[in-house]
Order: C-alpha cells, then structure tokens, then sequence
C-alpha cells in the first residue's frame, strides 16, 4: 500500500477558522498523559468489560398506610389529633407552614392501600391520591416546632414557631370551615413545646417552654375581643432551654425539665397551696424542684424528656447518657376550684400572679410523703432518653426509646427493674441503630377501658413506625410489624 502523505490538519482549514485556533508556543500548560490513565470506555480496573446487565440490588419498600399527606414542602416536625375526632390531624414543618386535615378511618372492605408508583416495580395503573388539607394554618413566621389542639373539645389549635411565635385558631366546623386566626403573641425567642392542659375546671388552657428557660401558660377565650389569649402564669428558674413538659392527669400540676439538668414542678392554678403543699424554693410556687446541685439527680448534658404516671404520683424525666430519674409527686386532693381565678394578664401586660384557693379541710389534704424524692435513677440504654411514656393500668410499665436506637421497658411496680431491652428497636445491621423519637402506650380517657393498652407505638429517624405488643412473643395487629 503506497504510503500517504501526512498533512496538517489546519491545511484543511479556512483563514478565519486557523486564526481562532492556538499554536504550540501560545499554550500556557502541557499536560502529559500518565500511563497509568485509562481511556473513559476501557472497561474496570482490569481491563475487562463491565456488565452492564449484571445483577442489580433490588430494594424493597414497605407501605402499611391507609392515608398519606403531601402538602408540606419540607421536613414535618410536629403532630397532633383532635381530642374527640382523632381522624382530624393537624402537621406543622420546616416549611413555615401548619396544615389541618382528616386521615380517614381503615376501609371496611379490607382492602390494601394502593402504593405510589414510586414504590411499585411494577406500576400500578392508578396511584392512591394524597388527603386534601381542610385548612391551612397561615401566619407563621418560622418553621412549626410545636403544634397541640386545646382540651377538652379541641375548640382552639395552637402552633408555636422557632422566632417565639404562638398563634391561636379556631378548628374548623360545618358551620365555620375555615382556621381563623384568633390571637397571636411573641414573648420569647424559640417555643421548644406545647401541651393543652386537662383540668376539667380550666378549659381551652395551654403550656408552652422557651429556648430561655421560661415556662408559660396561656387561657384562651374567644368570646373576649379584647384579649382572647391571657396570661394564667409565667416561670423563670430554668436556667438553660425548657426541653420538655408534662401535664398531671388532672392538670393540677405542670413538669418541665431542661438542659440544666433541672426539674421544676409547678402548682399553676393554687391548690397545690389550698391542699396544703409548700414551695420548697419559697415564692417561686414550684412544688417540687430538683436540680444538678444535687449529685444523685444531676444528669450531666441535661434533661429532654418527662412524663407522668396515669395516676399522678410519679414524674419521669429523661437526658443524655441514657440516664432516667423518677420523682414522687404530691397527690393534690379535689379541691374546689375557682375557674375565675384563672384569668392573669393579657398578652399585652405582664402576667399577674393567680389567687389562691381558699383553705381546703383536713379531709383535702395532699398525700406528699413521697413528693421531690428520688425514687429510682435507671440507666440501661447508652444515649440520650428522647421520649418516655407510662402504660395505663393494669399494668405498671415506663416505656423509653434512646438515640441509640433502643427501646426499654420498666416495670414500675417492681422497683423500676428491665423488663426488656431491645437494642435495635429502630435500624438494622446495615445502617446501623437509628434514634426512637416517639414511644406511646395506646391510651383511652381516665375511667373508660382501653383493650389496647398493652400495645405500645415508636416512631425512629429510619422512617419506620412500629407497633408493639408488651405482653411478650407476639407481633401486634395479627402478626404485622415487629412484637416483643
């Protein structure tokens, strides 16, 4: 074959094209190939060809849903159903937006719910729609942090924002479908929380904690224009973020804890004072106060969690380390209560101290033999404790889940002993334990029965929530989920 003559290439070019081109000597960098560099279509490491069609992982996606909302545009950080329509749910995220909206009841023709396409290998020809929002709660200033429906009827729905904003709506009905905003008021710089309070006497009354270590509590009454919300009473002795909160069953009496390692139980409404039960700070109208002063409660990296037993006798807080401290509590008797006193200052004066209940008969008495000890100090699981939950009785349980991704059972009765501790309630030997964020005893109102109290709910960060049945060896709701 006659060789052929090589010819530059720019030969072959226009003048215009040359001139748009760089010489040699105009280049400012040469980069030499290294041999070891492997031409983009080479194949692996070794120079075989990769197989495209080899095996792929296959991951499997389980949905046990019968509703699912989709309106929020960012993460959902609080949750909360309507005390007599429990269908009836109310969301508030990271997207400064608070939604009301109805999670119907299990279809009674038993049939499974219809998965997204997304999750289907194969796609189904229609896609389960998403629930329609009944009303969306505007107004909000930051992302939702907190959101509760008042006791005892969910009358009102009340969010509270990262920038320190409460807002105050009315939940929608037949006769009024949409969430009008009632009053509004910014105290503080962060609300950590909120809780509706249940005393019977006290209606339409909440509890919220700050990112300043104060604790508030507000009366809301909308049939008073010129101050539908009010200031029933306002705490300062946490010195560090109010992390957490618990109500008594009765509402007498309000626990908080925060990052100080400090416990302050508070007589909101004065019949802790008409029963008989003295401040042990003197004035700051704490029934009982415990803080990392002293060494056997002390918690070192504070406290986030606290509930309180079914019957108001004990308190128990949670906090980093895995530590759990329980504390006796000052059984209140019925005293009469005066709901008048309840009314403090508006939102727009300084609170006023409440008055206190008239002197209560002998026969009224508190039962505080045990109130501020400390009962038991418990620590079986590793990391922080970020949710507690006590079982109705008959039984005697404390329920824990912990950021190591554990769940912990305690049995009250016995001396706070482990029942059980299941290491990875949450995550699995891949990604390792994932935090429980929730852990709930299924719960009816005080007096009424409940067939499902030994069943207990935990949410965790892998996305899962699981249902278990505290009886042991069984999986609850007919062999679905995971059992003890």
């Amino acid at each position: 074959m006659a060789d052929r003559e090589m010819r530059d290439p720019h030969d072959s070019l226009t003048d215009e094209q040359a001139d748009a081109l760089l010489d040699a000597d105009e280049a400012e960098e040469t980069i030499e190939q290294d041999e070891d560099d492997a031409a983009m279509d080479s194949g692996g490491e070794d120079g075989e060809d990769i197989d495209v069609d080899g095996t792929v992982e296959e991951i499997q996606l389980q949905n046990d849903s019968v509703a699912h909302f989709d309106l929020h545009k960012d993460s959902v950080y609080c949750i909360a159903q309507h005390p007599l329509r429990p269908e009836i749910v109310a969301t508030g995220g990271g997207d400064d937006t608070a939604y009301i909206w109805s999670a119907p009841p299990i279809d009674s023709t038993g049939e499974g719910p219809v998965l997204p396409q997304s999750y289907e290998s194969n796609p189904q020809p229609r896609e389960r729609k998403g629930q329609e929002a009944i009303a969306k709660l505007a107004e909000q200033d930051e992302t939702v942090n907190a959101i509760a429906f008042t006791l005892p009827a969910g009358e009102f729905v009340v969010t509270g924002t990262l920038a320190g904003k409460l807002n105050v709506y009315a939940t929608p009905t037949k006769q009024q479908p949409t969430a009008k905003l009632i009053a509004s008021a910014k105290e503080v710089e962060e609300i950590n929380w909120l809780l509706p309070c249940p005393h019977k006497s006290y209606p339409n009354t909440i509890a919220l904690g700050a990112n300043d270590g104060s604790v508030w509590v507000y009366s809301i009454d909308a049939s008073d224009s010129a101050s539908p919300l009010t200031i029933v009473q306002t705490f300062f002795l946490h010195q560090a973020p109010c992390t957490a909160g618990a109500w008594t069953p009765d509402g007498k009496l309000l626990a908080t804890v925060a990052e100080d390692s400090s416990l302050y139980v508070w007589y909101v409404f004065g019949e802790a004072a008409a029963a008989g039960v003295t401040d042990p700070m003197g004035g700051g109208q704490a029934v009982v106060a415990l803080t990392a002063e002293d060494e056997r409660f002390k918690v070192d990296g504070g406290l986030y969690s606290a509930t309180v037993s079914p019957g108001g006798g004990l308190v128990a807080v949670g906090g980093a380390g895995g530590h759990i401290r329980v504390v006796g509590l000052p059984r209140l008797s019925a005293a009469p209560s005066n709901p008048g006193n309840s009314k403090g200052a508006s939102t727009r004066g300084k609170p006023s101290a409440s008055k206190p209940a008239p002197p209560a008969s002998p026969s009224a008495s508190a039962s505080a033999s045990q109130a501020g000890h400390l009962l038991a100090s418990l620590s079986a699981q590793t990391d922080g404790i970020e949710t507690l939950s006590f079982a109705q009785p008959p039984l005697t349980l404390l329920a824990a889940g912990s950021v190591d991704g554990s769940l912990a059972l305690f049995d009250a009765a016995h001396n706070f002993a482990l029942r059980r501790h299941i290491p990875f309630a949450h995550g699995d030997d891949d990604e390792g334990p994932q935090a429980v964020i929730q852990v709930e005893f299924v719960k009816t109102g005080l007096g009424l029965p409940n067939p499902r109290g030994h069943l207990v709910t935990s949410c965790g960060n892998d996305g899962v929530v699981r249902r278990w049945d505290v009886r042991g060896g069984t999986a609850a709701e007919g062999g679905k989920g995971r059992g003890l």
